[in-house]
């Protein structure tokens, strides 16, 4: 690709994003996740590999479906309502499609199937743009209409996710849908607590962009697209699986790491509002997802290959992208949790 194209393409990117972060009326909003939409159509499929048009076909798919039921809930409220105001979605019929479509944008279950697929079907930092960026302009609105969705809705949604996001990986080999099904428990967090404490809910996205971004950049840096290559990962950097151990173990809400700290607050919230059943069900399922973050770090860091001490000293090999980013992601994911109270005020 070259630097034009990819210049225009994050821009447009970009745009979209803000157009529906910064909007109050629905076409602008929908306009704006056209615009992120068919940015990243391109960026998919920019590999020209069968597998890369097939995950651009399903993205586009999948979608397309979503912004037009968005579409859709909004001319319905605005025919009931007289008026295209984001923050009033009170007519029931419409607010409720409008969960449905930003579950199915987020890849929320039931309507998650799409994103482990994309994922597979795209190179490492496509998927990690589809897994952090991609997340914010249907996040947005959620947060601005979040007055008016149905709260049962959102916490069925957010169970589901929680469940199957930690039963979806445990027989996963592919680390980019390792990090799909991460993504779908992860956001099914989020949508949970977003009906009670929406502070809470922008810390998560918060700490979950920040770890996903660290994870994904060790990924690309080591080269790692099956959990055989992290078993081959040692003879790269002492350092980097180091850091990449940590990583995840952050990722799946170990204390005293980063990702401790929105599991933590949120179900803190959740006894609060004394939803003992519902925190207990997401503690369980938050154990399947720490099966296979445990699995990786001990394929890691426990594990060499017969041949390790035969291989070349690929550390000396220089990187061939900068690693500010990773750096800066990686240890704030491990040494924030210490700045929480700072965070609730």
């Amino acid at each position: 690709m070259s630097p034009t194209v990819f210049m225009v393409i994050m821009s447009s990117l970009a745009t979209g994003t803000i157009i529906t972060s910064s909007s109050h009326h629905w076409l602008l909003a929908w306009i704006g996740l056209e615009i992120n939409t068919m940015a990243m159509i391109p960026v998919i499929s920019s590999t020209h590999n069968p597998r890369s048009t097939e995950a651009a076909t399903k993205y586009f798919l999948t979608q397309a479906v979503a912004s037009a039921t968005i579409l859709f809930s909004s001319m319905m409220n605005a025919w009931y309502l007289g008026t295209w105001d984001i923050t009033n979605t009170s007519f029931t019929p419409a607010h409720t499609l409008l969960t449905i479509a930003l579950a199915m944008k987020l890849g929320l279950a039931p309507a998650h199937f799409w994103l482990p697929e994309v994922l597979q079907g795209s190179t490492m930092t496509t998927a990690l743009i589809i897994t952090t960026w991609q997340k914010l302009a249907p996040m947005a609105l959620i947060y601005m209409t979040i007055n008016n969705l149905s709260t049962t809705i959102l916490i069925l949604t957010g169970l589901l996710s929680t469940l199957i996001g930690g039963w979806g990986g445990l027989n996963q080999t592919q680390t980019r849908k390792i990090m799909a099904y991460s993504s779908i428990a992860h956001l099914g967090w989020m949508i949970i607590i977003s009906s009670m404490m929406t502070n809470i809910l922008i810390i998560s996205l918060s700490m979950y962009l920040i770890m996903t971004t660290a994870v994904f950049c060790l990924l690309i840096l080591s080269k790692s697209k099956t959990i055989q290559d992290m078993m081959t990962a040692w003879p790269l950097s002492p350092a980097l699986t180091s850091m990449t151990t940590l990583t995840l173990l952050s990722l799946a809400g170990m204390p005293p790491l980063t990702g401790f700290m929105p599991k933590w607050l949120i179900l803190k919230e959740m006894l609060t509002q004394n939803l003992i059943p519902t925190a207990t069900i997401m503690m369980l399922s938050t154990l399947l997802s720490l099966f296979f973050y445990l699995r990786l770090t001990y394929l890691i860091t426990l594990t060499l290959p017969p041949n390790s001490n035969q291989t070349k000293l690929k550390w000396r090999f220089k990187p061939n992208f900068t690693t500010l980013l990773m750096t800066v992601t990686s240890t704030m994911s491990i040494l924030l949790l210490p700045m929480t109270p700072m965070m609730l005020l």
